[in-house]
């Protein structure tokens, strides 16, 4: 996990007309919170987040927040629990900050990362991803930016579940163990659902 700096403010007015105007100047309303922290309203700089999305994209990012109020700072450690982006522009609306403790775990979704070419896919068959994303519990600085999934070894029908897959270390999976995860489809199975999918509409 990457720990980059970024400086915020705290946020003295709330409300729909005050974030239309920090928008109009390139800024962007946030909020930080976590289970020992009240929420605290805060602005960020726009253009300095995107910059460190898109240079760290595919990482998962651990910000080192400087919050400054009336001329003093302070520093606290977040990762990004959720964006919000306007529907037509794709914009980034809003940003929510979760306060994490170094030595305390957290639970986050990591990305699925397939690797492999399936040998059942080599014969015709259809790779399904089933789960984008898993849900872990780790220590901040143990988050791993993806789980990684060999599916070198499966044949048509095969299917792996959360139990079979193995965890980084120092990561635990939070998800239901039976939930399947991939699984290899005969290509005439796919297609009867599709089929099946259009007569249903």
């Amino acid at each position: 996990m990457i720990q980059v700096p970024f400086t915020v403010e705290v946020r003295k007015k709330t409300g729909k007309e005050i974030a239309k105007k920090l928008r109009r100047q390139g800024l962007i309303p946030a909020i930080l919170y976590g289970p020992q922290t009240d929420p605290l309203p805060l602005t960020a700089r726009l253009n300095e987040l995107k910059k460190i999305l898109l240079r760290h994209r595919g990482e998962q990012i651990l910000f080192n927040l400087t919050v400054q109020e009336d001329g003093k700072s302070e520093q606290r450690i977040a990762i990004i629990k959720e964006l919000q982006y306007h529907p037509v522009t794709d914009e980034i609306i809003h940003a929510d900050f979760y306060e994490v403790r170094m030595d305390r775990p957290v639970e986050v979704d990591v990305p699925v990362a397939v690797v492999g070419k399936a040998k059942g896919v080599e014969k015709g068959g259809i790779l399904e991803i089933l789960m984008h994303e898993l849900t872990v519990t780790c220590l901040p600085d143990r988050i791993p930016d993806r789980i990684e999934i060999d599916v070198s070894e499966l044949d048509v029908g095969d299917t792996l579940h959360v139990r079979d897959l193995t965890p980084p270390e120092g990561v635990k999976f939070a998800e239901d163990p039976g939930a399947p995860v991939v699984t290899i489809v005969e290509a005439e199975e796919e297609a009867a659902e599709e089929t099946e999918g259009e007569a249903a509409e």
